[in-house]
This record gives C-alpha cells, sequence and structure tokens, in this order.
C-alpha cells in the first residue's frame, strides 16, 4: 500500500508539469547489461530529465533475486529540480525525495 501510495504521488508530480516533451532530446545513454549479474542504465534528456539506475542478483536463502537502486530527477512546473532516490529489493520499492511525504 505505502508503494503504491508513493508511486502515485510521484506519477501525479510528473503529470502535473506543463511541459512540451515532444521536442526533447538523449543527451546521454549508458547502458551495461550482465545478463542475470545485473545492469547498469544511465541517461539525461535535453528537458532536464535524468536517471541512473543500477542491479545486481542477491541470494534470500535458497532463493535469488534481484536488488535494484537509483535515482532519477527532473525539473518541474515551478523551476525546482526533484530528484527521487529508490531501492526495490525483497522489503518491495522504497522512494526518498525531498517532496515526497514520510509513511
Amino acid at each position: 500500500m505505502k508503494f503504491l501510495l508513493a508511486f502515485a504521488a510521484v506519477v501525479a508530480v510528473c503529470l502535473a508539469a506543463p511541459v512540451d516533451e515532444r521536442g526533447a532530446t538523449i543527451l546521454k545513454f549508458d547502458n551495461d547489461h550482465r545478463g542475470l549479474g545485473g545492469y547498469n542504465v544511465a541517461y539525461e534528456t535535453s528537458n532536464g530529465i535524468s536517471a541512473v539506475e543500477q542491479a545486481h542478483l542477491k541470494t534470500i536463502g535458497s532463493d535469488a533475486a534481484i536488488v535494484v537502486q537509483g535515482r532519477f530527477s527532473y525539473t518541474g512546473a515551478d523551476g525546482q529540480v526533484y530528484t527521487v532516490n529508490y531501492v526495490a529489493d525483497e522489503n518491495g520499492f522504497q522512494p526518498e525525495g525531498a517532496h515526497l511525504p514520510r509513511v
């Protein structure tokens, strides 16, 4: 439930920005895929969006799971840069940001 509330808040903030995204271009894109060993992805766009994400395989008892951590940033309609740091692991999706409510 916490995940859905946090995710809904992030989506609402993103959708509230009245920016014309059609002219945005990709300035940087890095992708290092290591199969089941994980991956690293990073990108930046001309409209101020950027993201970095890493993933790796984690053994939990006799099971294996992918652990993902990263961050994304964008400029809101108010001109402020919003950043969300997150981890997704066996405990679910855990976002953090100065603009997000703490649960």
